[in-house]
């Protein structure tokens, strides 16, 4: 289906745009971008999508391949495991740097979101989007606008594999446990309890990611 971008923020919506693509699974990994055929299906010309398309891979979203151009990204389970401690390093610096005096009210806030991940099975699309308000939320008091940015990225490209990995109809089990044990540590200021708490919730939800592909079955 064509989807035709309005002529506003070129740059910035062909990329949400392209992000959608890749998170949905609606592109192939290691597939070729021919711009013409995407500024095409765009509405859009040639210079806003090689703009966003440089972003996207000055981002490390897709692939830029000298005398081949752009394509996304190969699927790599060692690159998909080395993400994790990268993204609990960046969100744990972000509660580092947020206000002490917001970390009790972020934390009953978080407290409340991981009430909903109680339920035993759910599909996978439902436990995605409350995941990243959770983590949004965690996160959402931190002033540093650049670190705000690379977090964003981060997480982009663990969506990016868990589309890939699990589709949005899969049936799968919550931990909500790891959440909660953020969600105490921030309530009460202590920093490094939440980042190890942070480091192990990321790490072990990779892991059973890869081991849900494998035994059509797992915990989130």
């Amino acid at each position: 289906m064509n989807v035709k971008i309005r002529r506003h923020s070129l740059r910035s919506q062909v990329r949400d745009e392209m992000l959608a693509r890749m998170r949905s699974g609606a592109v192939e990994p290691g597939q070729s971008i021919s711009e013409a055929q995407l500024a095409a299906d765009l509405g859009v010309s040639r210079t806003p999508l090689r703009e966003a398309l440089i972003g996207l891979a000055e981002a490390d979203q897709i692939d830029w391949v000298e005398g081949k151009g752009f394509r996304f990204k190969p699927f790599s389970a060692e690159e998909l495991e080395e993400l994790a401690p990268i993204v609990s390093a960046l969100e744990g610096l972000a509660v580092s740097l947020t206000a002490t005096d917001q970390l009790p009210e972020i934390g009953r806030r978080l407290l409340t979101l991981a009430g909903d991940f109680r339920a035993e099975h759910v599909q996978f699309a439902h436990v995605a989007a409350n995941d990243d308000a959770w983590h949004t939320l965690l996160t959402s008091g931190c002033p540093n606008q650049r670190l705000g940015e690379m977090m964003r990225n981060t997480r982009q490209a663990i969506h990016r594999y868990e589309r890939l990995l699990v589709s949005d109809h899969t049936v799968v089990s919550r931990v909500a446990a790891e959440h909660v044990k953020i969600a105490r540590a921030v309530c009460d200021g202590d920093i490094p309890a939440a980042q190890e708490a942070l480091r192990e919730n990321w790490i072990n939800g990779v892991r059973r990611m890869i081991r849900l592909t494998n035994a059509g079955g797992g915990d989130r």
